[in-house]
């Protein structure tokens, strides 16, 4: 055989191995059934409506039968429970999309802020501006004026103007949490009463 022929055959060896390689390769793939829980895994948040001053936000991660809770906090919507009163009632009930968090947000609310999506009450009110926030200022420290300050003497701290707040130690842990498992699998806000 000559050189030109071993050479040939040489080749042709080569790419035949690498072709059964490359058909080997995708049935050496982790099975879909396999791949972990936690690479799977989604959250979202739950606010469960009991008064202005008195609800509930939760951490909840979605798995088959009921739904595991991850952490929850004391949480405040709106000064009134009619969710047609624009800028003073607490959220109505259904899924809103996240629009986005922000650590040092800078504007009427600051600090930790959760934007979420507008959305119509069962009268057709469209509610807008809305978001999971505290009393802080941008830089998320505690400020002098009232809208800055939380003093935890009160119920009046969890007063909104139609949104969900939570002590700023509990918006923090809450970022926290959400910072470690990963904001792009936080699927919705779900509102319940």
């Amino acid at each position: 055989m000559g050189t030109r022929a071993r050479l040939a055959s040489i080749v042709l060896t080569m790419t035949l191995a690498g072709g059964l390689t490359a058909t080997m390769a995708p049935a050496q793939a982790q099975p879909a059934g396999e791949r972990t829980a936690a690479a799977a895994a989604t959250y979202y948040l739950k606010f469960d409506k009991n008064t202005v001053t008195n609800s509930k936000l939760s951490l909840m991660k979605s798995v088959a039968g009921p739904d595991k809770v991850i952490a929850s906090y004391k949480a405040g919507s709106g000064t009134s429970t009619n969710t047609c009163a624009v800028g003073k009632g607490w959220l109505p009930n259904g899924n809103y999309k996240i629009e986005f968090h922000r650590k040092n947000f800078d504007g009427i609310i600051n600090g930790y802020v959760i934007k979420l999506a507008d959305k119509r009450c069962s009268k057709g009110a469209k509610r807008t501006e809305l978001f999971i926030h505290s009393e802080m200022k941008p830089n998320g420290k505690q400020g002098s004026i009232e809208s800055e300050k939380w003093t935890n003497s009160n119920p009046n701290d969890y007063y909104s103007n139609g949104c969900i707040k939570l002590n700023p130690s509990n918006i923090k842990n809450l970022f926290s949490r959400l910072d470690s498992l990963g904001w792009g699998k936080l699927t919705k806000l779900a509102v319940v009463s």
